[in-house]
């Protein structure tokens, strides 16, 4: 049996992609081939699973602790290796450049942050990335406050179109106009 489906039946029976990395990591010594095998079980294309791979090799696959496995299987999980990527309508896609606009208005962002976002975009998350978005500030020396909130204002719009809008949504919409009419 190779990993691939090893991983496959790991999470079919509930466990977490942390879980079924460490489980292979530690079944077969092979931290790079566990973590690739892992990302394949999930349908995460493999030309997206070597460019994560890569980023996190260094320091995470190339030379790990003794008795790591479920460490790096967290780590790998918390830095979004293991996200499943969504693909988004076109709508969804417009919502993203909006947020990506905003983003720079904010002025600068907080690395993890912005990490939080990738995460989200990634995975479609759209309705948490707009509320960390709209619960955010952009920068007083470098940011562009107008710019910033209408932007959100034109996100907040388009996502209140979509079949999956929530409430939470809509009052973030409010209170970015709220914004908007301050900045």
């Amino acid at each position: 049996m190779n990993l691939t489906t090893l991983a496959r039946h790991a999470l079919s029976r509930g466990r977490t992609p942390a879980e079924t990395y460490a489980l292979l990591a530690r079944r077969t010594g092979k931290p790079l081939s566990s973590a690739r095998a892992v990302c394949l079980a999930l349908d995460i294309p493999l030309a997206e699973t070597g460019r994560r791979l890569d980023e996190c090799y260094d320091a995470l696959l190339a030379d790990p602790w003794p008795d790591s496995e479920t460490d790096t299987g967290e780590l790998l999980e918390a830095l979004g290796v293991f996200d499943v990527p969504k693909s988004l309508t076109d709508t969804e896609l417009a919502v993203v450049d909006l947020f990506l606009a905003a983003v720079d208005a904010m002025g600068g962002i907080r690395a993890g942050h912005q990490h939080g976002l990738q995460r989200w975009f990634t995975t479609g998350n759209l309705t948490t990335a707009y509320l960390s978005l709209a619960a955010a500030r952009p920068m007083p020396r470098t940011g562009d406050p107008v710019r910033y909130w209408s932007t959100l204002v034109a996100a907040g719009e388009l996502l209140t179109t979509t079949a999956h809008s929530e409430i939470r949504v809509k009052y973030a919409l409010a209170h970015c106009r709220t914004q908007a009419t301050r900045a």
